[in-house]
């Protein structure tokens, strides 16, 4: 078997995405030992993702290893279309081609995954915090409709996390230690051991620091480990444990005129009330892949994850969340045509109070409910090839969701809803060479809303939402000539019912609406050059044009929160062991913080400098210089109606900082 089919057989049992494109080759294709795995190398998965017709991408972990990465914006620096800023510790916002930008919070708009399974709860919800950058071999980008085999229906699409295991990790022990600016220090260790059948890694991580501003703090001790074991030359199953302790004090949001003259402020408000979000949790998944014969591969498994929040704001928020839920792919395929059939459920259920917040603890009981949700996603995807080098691939996706809250002191402002949704898509992958591809595709996407938007803080009542539909149209290409690589991707998604949310008080959870017409419609492109051996540059452009579409109320506005153009530049040079990075981030004209688009961040450049050297085969180390200097600006933004300079609804950027670190892999 030649190493394109293997590669791509490989992740075809992987189930990574739609894997059936290799079954347009005439010949069929078998499956060996060497080839079954439930973790296959990030290059096997890369060449499994790019048979994709539309906006994707792979980061290695090795991209981001040689800094201090500590959340989605360090580890999706040069990932196009994705526009991630971090707010304080891991907390980030994360938006693909506009998602989410009503929340100024935690996640929506865009499945997060660790292996295959959801981070977010069963309403789409979500956190950051659980995953460890330190942990992983690979985090997959599927933008848009492109996210579809996981159970993504939104604008953002998904992004799926891949730990390695002890086979693909390289090595039998790793360590590292580093520290740095504000007090921070963190380490790592991971340990593999393989054996004829089964193989062991677990990984632990400990990490702390006194934050760039006042009560941005935090202590967190994660866990992981995972143990596969081959059943027969045919089948491989595999375990995951993950165990969080985390805490992490909440700064707030600032006027415009704080973040310029003194951005390592908080609020008095946080200070005094201790607002901190700490979450214990502990998630449990299983994953089996089986070759049926020829190209027909069965993937499935199962997940449950229990998590404890105590989260001191406008409130005391004390959840105890457990979701729980399974997923099942069959892929085959012969001649030249190929096929995906699948299907995931994920079931939660929360245990929500929330008490009056004396200085951080519990004082009297504001709300109690029991909050219910389920998510169902059921699809299928064919590939066809219809010429030489010109692939057809359809998939339509059934989602169901239900959302009910019991409100256990007021039962009148209980409710529930359900949603029933269908997202078709259709698309053409062209390969002229096989450096080379052009794409196209159209596709629907349905975001049900989440308990922060049906149940409103501000009105403290269930709010009947509609669901966010939209349709999208894209184009791209990627590919390398010589020296030369690239991954550019247009679309335009017109949006009805998009979820939108106005901050009335930086204390007060916003309340949001569905919009009734938007538009989004930008380019994402990646260009990286290697004119020498040892030299790289590369760049990031993001145009992101967000606007309402003839609103009774906005008219043609544009949307807040995500500016129009992000430019993120970066040259490395290699030679003897050690490389310097110099890099530059640059928001050239900052968004609009309001839908009356009264107001506008400022922009900014922040100039960062990154250096390792290698000691010897196995010992390395980093240093890792950011915001060199000590530039002021706006990181993130709490959308608002209408913004004043009172407004308080500003992240700043993190100040000048300094770390460093030691490698070590035996």
């Amino acid at each position: 078997m030649n190493m394109r089919s293997a590669a791509l057989s490989c992740a075809c049992l992987a189930g990574f995405c739609a894997p059936a494109a290799n079954a347009i080759e005439a010949a069929p294709i078998i499956v060996d030992a060497t080839e079954l795995a439930t973790v296959p190398p990030p290059e096997v998965a890369a060449a499994a993702i790019r048979r994709t017709p539309g906006g994707v991408d792979l980061v290695p972990a090795t991209d981001y290893l040689d800094g201090h990465a500590v959340n989605l914006h360090d580890m999706l620096a040069f990932s196009p279309g994705v526009f991630a800023q971090g707010r304080y510790g891991e907390e980030a916002r994360l938006s693909i081609r506009g998602s989410g930008i009503g929340r100024g919070f935690h996640l929506r708009g865009v499945t997060l995954l660790i292996d295959g399974a959801p981070v977010n709860t069963a309403d789409g919800s979500g956190d950051f915090q659980e995953i460890d950058p330190l942990m992983l071999s690979h985090l997959e980008v599927y933008r848009g409709a492109n996210g579809l085999r996981f159970g993504a229906s939104s604008l953002g699409g998904a992004i799926n996390a891949v730990t390695p295991s002890a086979r693909t990790l390289g090595h039998g022990f790793e360590a590292r230690v580093e520290g740095g600016s504000f007090g921070t220090w963190r380490g790592h260790a991971k340990a593999g051991h393989v054996g004829e059948r089964g193989d062991l890694l677990i990984a632990v991580t400990g990490s702390g620091t006194d934050g760039y501003r006042q009560q941005s703090g935090g202590f967190k001790v994660r866990l992981n480990a995972n143990y596969g074991y081959r059943l027969s030359d045919a089948a491989e199953t595999r375990f995951y444990l993950t165990l969080n302790h985390l805490d992490q004090e909440v700064p707030g949001t600032l006027t415009l005129a704080d973040v310029k003259a003194n951005p390592r402020s908080a609020p008095l408000n946080s200070r005094l009330n201790d607002h901190v979000r700490n979450i214990r949790s502990a998630r449990a998944l299983n994953r089996t892949v089986i070759s049926l014969g020829g190209a027909t591969a069965l993937e499935f498994g199962g997940f449950l994850n229990v998590k404890s929040l105590y989260h001191p704001i406008f409130q005391v928020i004390d959840y105890e969340t457990v979701d729980w839920g399974g997923f099942t792919r069959l892929t085959g395929g012969a001649g030249s045509f190929a096929w995906t059939l699948g299907a995931q459920a994920q079931f939660g259920t929360v245990d929500a109070r929330q008490y009056v917040n004396m200085g951080g603890r519990r004082g009297d009981l504001r709300a109690k409910a029991d909050l219910t949700a389920n998510s169902i996603a059921a699809y299928g995807e064919g590939r066809l090839a219809i010429a030489e080098g010109l692939t057809a691939v359809g998939g339509i996706q059934f989602t169901s969701g239900r959302r009910k809250a019991d409100d256990l002191l007021n039962p009148a402002r209980g409710d529930s809803r359900t949603y029933d949704e269908w997202s078709p898509k259709l698309g053409l992958l062209y390969e002229p060479a096989e450096a080379l591809q052009f794409y196209a595709n159209v596709s629907r996407a349905a975001e049900v809303p989440t308990f922060s938007e049906l149940v409103q803080g501000t009105v403290q009542q269930f709010v009947p939402l509609d669901v966010q539909r939209s349709w999208t149209a894209e184009v791209g290409s990627r590919g390398s000539a010589g020296p030369v690589s690239w991954d550019v991707s247009a679309y335009r998604a017109w949006v009805r019912g998009e979820l939108l949310a106005y901050t009335v008080n930086p204390d007060v959870p916003a309340s949001t609406f569905n919009a009734r017409k938007t538009l989004h419609q930008g380019v994402e492109a990646l260009l990286e050059l290697r004119p020498a051996e040892g030299l790289r540059f590369r760049q990031i452009y993001n145009y992101s044009d967000f606007r309402f579409r003839n609103d009774s109320q906005y008219g043609n506005n544009r949307l807040p929160v995500v500016p129009r153009h992000q430019i993120r530049s970066e040259l490395r040079l290699d030679a003897g062991g050690f490389s310097v990075t110099p890099s530059v981030e640059w928001i050239p004209q900052g968004a609009c913080a309001d839908y009356a688009n009264t107001t506008r961040a400022g922009g900014y450049a922040v100039a960062n400098l990154g250096a390792t050297a290698r000691l010897n085969e196995r010992a390395s180390v980093f240093l890792d210089a950011r915001n060199l200097f000590d530039r002021k600006g706006v990181a993130d933004i709490s959308a608002a109606t209408l913004v004043t300079p009172a407004s308080a609804v500003y992240s700043p950027l993190d100040g000048r900082a300094v770390y460093a670190g030691l490698r070590l892999a035996i």
